[in-house]
């Protein structure tokens, strides 16, 4: 970055909140150009904040992927609701995503509240626009510029990119003068071994969709280097039940082993070399209640 440019750069965070399955880690993934969060049907799958890094023009536009705000009623909800607001408070600009399809419901009239009660502005991006009829969508911005508390509202799909790149245009230029807060190739902040175990844990969602509750968390146990340029990782898939454990394993093992190639071939092209992947499953009743569980997503345990 010529020394010269520096004054006319700008640099900033951007909280990504909405309801669970509003497609904040699509939309972020789009907007980076990069896998940097998990994606699955599932709601609740983003756990902790993500950062993934946007370059545009002269800025540096820093997304804060969050979870869901949703009604807590555990100890990990109640957790991940923290860690949400906590990204939002950090940030210099909110993005409310809406699902077009639920409109203003309860969790998201709930986000909006909770702004309104700390003063904050947001940008409102009504969702999925590709799988909506005009007249809802008209009628829900209409609704969303009622509550005075939005600068501007875009329709877009992060699915399919409409509209993504207007979004993106209006918070480069919205983001604080500054110098860039991170190096020019960096897109995420994630650590590598804690992205492969949210690899593997997508993996998990997606194959066995309904099969398997939340109750099951992933951990990379060992990392690696070996001198051929590959890597070993060894990780630990947690639940709560045997039956559980069963589940993930399949018949033969044939489950597991699937499970396990998946995640190894998009683990290959994220981290662009050869990956040998070894999964583990292990019952431990109440890992949620454990609180080194939630040191190493980061989150708070008191919350």
């Amino acid at each position: 970055m010529p020394e010269e440019a520096s004054n006319q750069t700008r640099a900033g965070f951007v909280a990504l909140l909405g309801a669970p399955n509003a497609g904040k880690s699509t939309l972020m993934n789009r907007l980076v150009g990069s896998k940097v969060s998990i994606v699955s049907p599932k709601v609740q799958t983003t756990r902790t904040r993500v950062l993934g890094i946007c370059l545009k023009d002269a800025s540096q536009v820093i997304f804060v992927d969050t979870p869901g705000i949703f009604s807590p009623r555990r100890r990990l909800d109640r957790a991940m609701v923290s860690a949400a607001w906590q990204g939002a408070g950090d940030a210099d600009l909110i993005v409310l995503l809406i699902d077009a399809a639920e409109g203003m419901g309860d969790d998201t009239r709930r986000i909006i509240e909770g702004l309104k009660s700390q003063g904050r502005r947001a940008v409102a991006a009504i969702n999925k626009v590709d799988a909506a009829n005009k007249p809802d969508l008209l009628s829900l911005a209409s609704s969303l510029d009622g509550e005075e508390c939005f600068d501007r509202i875009f329709m877009i799909s992060a699915l399919d990119g409409t509209g993504t790149d207007d979004l993106l245009s209006y918070l480069a230029a919205e983001v604080p003068e500054g110098h860039w807060l991170f190096p020019e190739d960096q897109i995420s902040d994630m650590p590598e071994r804690l992205l492969a175990a949210e690899i593997t844990r997508e993996k998990l969602y997606l194959q066995l969709r309904q099969e398997l509750p939340y109750r099951a968390t992933v951990e990379t146990e060992s990392w690696e280097e070996r001198k051929d340029g590959s890597v070993k990782i060894d990780q630990i898939i947690y639940v709560e039940r045997d039956s559980h454990k069963r589940i993930i394993l399949g018949k033969g093992g044939q489950q597991i082993k699937g499970l396990g190639a998946a995640a190894r071939a998009e683990l290959e092209e994220i981290l662009e070399r050869r990956v040998h992947l070894f999964l583990f499953v292990k019952v431990r009743d109440k890992w949620e209640d454990d609180p080194e569980r939630y040191k190493y997503w980061g989150l708070d345990f008191k919350a």
